[in-house]
């Protein structure tokens, strides 16, 4: 006669194998510490087999545990994805997603392919300008959830994660030696009076060659090695690359990634996207403005 797995205890078993530990597993699956360790027994039972090593100091996973946890991975996906589609209470709509050029690598895909596993049937729109706009259209409710780049942080938002600007320029490239220095920024970009301030104090002459509305100009004319451009350490495009420039330049100022979202009755999913931002920042409980 068959017999069907328990696919709660198989989910807390993923999940301690996944995570190290009972206590974390049930964190994340918002249980108690003794309810996992309950199902974990109880699948063990079942399946006759140990499944979980907890000989060592941490808990590892057996020769059987191994398998099962690759099965285990693909019943999940398929039960959660029949989940979503099939439910008649299956949450349907759309958000919108703001962000600035200049972060939407290396994190945002990911957040948006996360979100479209578990949530199908919710469009997320992503809107990439710059943080002015992006604060214009919040405020008119145009924008459900944004990201911003900014030195402050306002009522209702909280920061993810502080950043110094770094310069960058061509791969190899020598414009920053020049004087007037030469520099590319869109019209729009919120670094752009940091680092003419910035240049100012030093005493560096510069000159803003590239004066426009679009990042790929920005980016074709850095990349060319015509001009310098200053960006988020970490966030330069791939064909740039930090200025190693030994002091010749100025250091320039730290900026905050922020984050604010408007709740909804409508839609309570956008905290759910706001959680998985969060993640994706490494912040699990990020610094809120009062």
């Amino acid at each position: 006669m068959p017999r069907n797995l328990d696919l709660t205890a198989l989910r807390a078993f993923v999940t301690v194998a996944e995570t190290g530990g009972v206590t974390r597993a049930a964190g994340q699956l918002n249980l108690t510490q003794s309810a996992v360790s309950m199902q974990l027994k109880r699948l063990e039972e079942a399946l006759g087999q140990p499944l979980l090593d907890r000989n060592g100091r941490g808990i590892g996973v057996t020769a059987q545990g191994e398998q099962l946890l690759s099965y285990g991975r693909r019943m999940l996906t398929l039960n959660d994805e029949v989940w979503a589609r099939m439910r008649d209470d299956a949450f349907e709509g759309e958000l919108r997603f703001g962000v600035p050029h200049d972060i939407v690598y290396p994190h945002v895909p990911g957040i948006l392919q996360r979100f479209a596993a578990e949530y199908p049937r919710v469009r997320v729109e992503l809107i990439s300008s710059f943080t002015r706009s992006l604060r214009q259209q919040y405020a008119r409710g145009e924008v459900d959830l944004i990201l911003t780049t900014e030195q402050g942080l306002d009522h209702g938002g909280e920061t993810l994660q502080a950043q110094r600007l770094t310069w960058v320029g061509a791969p190899g490239g020598t414009a920053w030696r020049q004087r007037p220095l030469r520099l590319a920024f869109e019209t729009a970009c919120i670094f752009r009076p940091l680092v003419q301030r910035a240049l100012d104090d030093a005493g560096i002459a510069w000159d803003m060659v590239v004066n426009s509305d679009s990042t790929r100009t920005v980016d074709a004319t850095v990349s060319a090695d015509l001009a310098v451009h200053a960006n988020m350490d970490g966030n330069a495009t791939p064909y740039l690359e930090a200025i190693d420039h030994g002091g010749a330049l100025p250091d320039l100022a730290e900026v905050l990634i922020n984050m604010y979202h408007t709740p909804r009755s409508d839609m309570p999913l956008i905290e759910v996207l706001a959680d998985y931002v969060r993640g994706a920042y490494g912040r699990k409980f990020a610094v809120a403005a009062q």
